[in-house]
């Protein structure tokens, strides 16, 4: 009965609604008194109990009420038992009156019960709905109401909504009678407004200003373009992590004394929203004094794994660096065939010089070993998806940094929001227990785009991806490009790992159509499907190996064509074997901030079909940080394609442009047929870009990071000659800048590039839009 306001259908025809209050149902009555109650003490008398007579049962039988009672027929009126008795029968919680009198000799209990919920609904909540709310509260359909219970259950439904940032929100119980001792309980919720923060204040900060110790902490301060997060609603549990975020960073930054005396959030008096205090103790800040390494383990000497340290000397004291390090010599040591290690930082503070000495000892840690790896948070992926890239395995020697090294692997499937490994005690003292916990985000992307340009007129774009297919970890897509003057149509299937093995697996399904009648008199069809297969040579090295076969057709050639085009009309068979090989050492393959790749591929045609060709390609790329969260880029890539006793074909030249080369559209550049203006590809190319990637200082929540960047490229070599086609080696430079943002719905960016070096003849692009979103 979630959402908006509900009428009342209940039956019989009149009803009575009533607040608990003025209903007066629950625990009141004798048994609150203490001591024996003024009532029972005047049953007292001589002569025993000739009969018990229970009076006001409707649902209850009366033997489940003498079960209750101290006294039986026959026995004496005592005060004490009858006061027993009372209070036994009210705290089963099934009356809301008890009454004991004397008859003559008889005993008379007049009781009223307590009513049965019949049904429970919840009015006025749009936020939350009725099955989050039921299974919250604890009273359920055709179980004792009682005022006690129904209070419960208003706390537990208020402190729902403080979870989700509703402070404000109110919760007004009320009952509708119904015959037979029963009763409709509705909670009425007035929802009210989500309470955000008013204001966050610093008290005893003098190196960091309060903006900057704001942007350091997960909470922030409602403002309007806060409307696509809840930072901005207060959560208790939320500002005691925001205490050990600003612990971090003020160990991070040399204060090594600092301390949070207090967070505390106070509600306005207008109930509008919450001001939060932190008050801190920032102590002095410290430098790095004498760093050193001390081994204990025998046979391994502590030079050999000092390069492994982060920190020197000098240096402002960073607690980040001293895990790093931690970490880093852990994993130089178990590289050395010592599994077994625990690397303890001894540290030694000098008050009076500010210095801090770090001395790591490497020691034999405890022999321990990998007993069970539970997975939790995987709603979706299956566990043999997240335990396939793990590198340890039950009955592993318990190891940090390869725990560490299977974190990143996990997170770099690009299934989940967040991934944490952790370790628990095992059973036994040499025993540990692995616990991977995974959030599950959006694996599906659905992203189109729209353009125009002189050759295809209006153009669409569209495709459909799910990198996660059914939780198994499979890479499902299909894509289309659709425009007046072109058609394509693709399917691709991977599995990652073929035959539960890291071997990945693969095909592909092609249909291209373009229509060239008005600027170059034909038209081009292909049609195709390749498979692929993938494996690792070393940690870092894969290798692919893939076979292609393709149809392709120029047909409706003009006689007025060129003749580089008319000497190459009819139908093609292309059959190649090609293979890749691709060297990975990047931090990460989804957003990498350190490290370099290498790329080879190279392809034969002619096992089969009619064309010959030798094809060739290199490619590398590398990422460094600079300052803070600023990231270079580099890449540079060739390519070359050779006939075999044959000129290559058109359709298996390469293009340049795009996004391979910035400022320029897609073929833009290289050979071109001056009089129909084709671009008509090349057999030699060479592109590089630079490019450094900054945050623009705007709140962290906003996801936009700017980019400046440089594109060089060059692509020449034509077989073949016509009157009027230019092929030269000319080099083309675009730099350009842009902006990106990682929104909800997928990343955008645009860019704005300035062609500076390039031919008279080449179709440059000043504005690049991309745009996908995720499901």
């Amino acid at each position: 009965m979630g959402g908006t306001k509900k009428n009342h259908v209940f039956v019989p025809t009149l009803l009575l609604t009533l607040t608990l209050g003025m209903l007066g149902y629950g625990e009141i009555g004798h048994a609150q008194t203490t001591g024996i109650s003024p009532s029972v003490a005047e049953l007292s008398g001589a002569g025993p109990i000739a009969d018990i007579r229970i009076e006001g049962v409707e649902r209850i039988d009366p033997a489940t009420v003498r079960s209750y009672l101290r006294v039986l027929e026959g026995d004496a009126f005592d005060p004490v038992a009858i006061d027993e008795s009372l209070k036994a029968l009210f705290a089963t919680g099934l009356f809301a009156d008890v009454v004991f009198r004397r008859d003559g000799d008889d005993l008379v209990l007049t009781i009223v019960e307590n009513p049965i919920i019949n049904r429970i609904a919840f009015e006025g909540n749009q936020r939350i709905d009725d099955e989050q709310l039921s299974a919250e509260v604890q009273l359920r359909p055709r179980v004792v109401y009682t005022r006690t219970r129904v209070q419960a259950d208003v706390q537990r439904i208020l402190e729902v909504y403080r979870r989700s940032g509703r402070f404000a929100a109110t919760v007004d119980p009320k009952v509708i009678e119904l015959d037979q001792n029963r009763v409709d309980l509705v909670f009425e919720i007035d929802e009210g407004p989500r309470t955000g923060i008013l204001r966050i204040n610093f008290i005893g900060n003098s190196a960091f200003s309060d903006g900057t110790l704001r942007g350091q902490i997960q909470t922030k301060e409602s403002r309007w373009y806060r409307f696509l997060t809840a930072d901005d609603t207060y959560d208790p549990d939320r500002i005691a992590f925001d205490r050990e975020l600003l612990r971090r960073f003020y160990l991070s930054e040399g204060y090594a004394d600092f301390r949070v005396v207090s967070a505390v959030a106070e509600l306005a008096p207008d109930r509008e929203g919450f001001i939060v205090t932190f008050t801190v103790e920032e102590g002095d800040r410290y430098q790095f004094g004498v760093v050193d390494v001390a081994s204990g383990l025998r046979g391994l000497e502590a030079d050999s794994i000092r390069d492994a340290v982060v920190s020197e000397a000098g240096d402002w004291y960073d607690a980040n660096e001293v895990e790093e390090s931690v970490t880093a010599l852990t994993a130089a040591a178990e590289a050395q065939q010592f599994p077994f290690v625990e690397v303890r930082p001894r540290i030694q503070r000098d008050r009076e010089e500010l210095l801090i000495n770090v001395t790591y000892e490497v020691l034999e840690g405890p022999r321990i070993f990998i007993d069970r790896i539970d997975i939790t948070g995987n709603t979706r992926t299956l566990d043999k998806v997240i335990r396939r890239e793990l590198t340890v395995a039950e009955g592993d020697p318990f190891n940090r940094s390869r725990l560490s090294q299977s974190e990143r692997s996990v997170r770099d499937l690009g299934y989940f929001e967040r991934v944490t490994i952790t370790s628990e005690p095992g059973i036994d003292p040499d025993r540990a227990d692995i616990e991977v916990n995974v959030a599950e985000q959006a694996t599906g992307e659905l992203s189109f785009g729209a353009g125009f340009s002189t050759n295809d007129g209006a153009l669409g774009d569209f495709s459909l991806r799910e990198r996660n297919f059914l939780g198994r970890g499979q890479d499902v897509r299909i894509g289309a490009t659709l425009s007046g003057r072109r058609q394509e149509y693709d399917f691709s299937f991977t599995e990652p790992y073929f035959l539960d093995r890291d071997l990945s697996a693969g095909f592909d399904v092609f249909r291209i159509t373009r229509d060239n009648q008005d600027e170059s008199s034909f038209d081009e069809q292909s049609l195709g499907f390749g498979i692929r297969f993938g494996y690792p040579l070393t940690e870092r090295l894969r290798q692919r190996v893939s076979y292609g076969w393709s149809i392709r057709e120029i047909t409706d050639v003009g006689s007025d064509a060129s003749r580089l085009i008319r000497d190459q009309e009819g139908e093609r068979t292309v059959s190649e074997v090609s293979q890749e090989l691709f060297y990975d050492a990047r931090d990460s393959r989804l957003r990498p901030t350190s490290g370099y790749y290498a790329r080879l591929s190279t392809g034969v045609a002619g096992l089969g079909g009619d064309v010959q060709y030798f094809r060739a390609e290199a490619e590398s790329g590398f990422f460094v940080s600079l300052l803070t969260d600023m990231v270079l880029s580099v890449s540079a890539e060739v390519g070359q394609i050779v006939g075999l006793g044959q000129d290559v074909n058109i359709s298996d030249r390469f293009f340049l442009g795009g996004d391979s080369l910035r400022g320029f559209e897609v073929g833009g550049v290289g050979p071109r047929d001056l009089d129909t203006d084709d671009s008509l590809g090349g057999n030699q190319f060479a592109r590089g870009s630079v490019e450094l990637s900054f945050p623009l200082g705007l709140p962290d929540e906003f996801a936009l990071a700017g980019h400046v960047f440089t594109d060089a490229g060059s692509l020449a070599q034509l077989d073949g000659s016509a009157v009027n086609v230019v092929d030269e080696h000319a080099l083309r430079l675009a730099s350009g800048a842009g902006v990106s943002w990682r929104s909800p719905f997928g990343p955008i960016r645009l860019d704005f590039v300035v062609p500076f070096a390039k031919e008279d003849f080449d179709k440059d692009e000043r504005v690049r839009f991309s745009f996908g979103t995720r499901f």
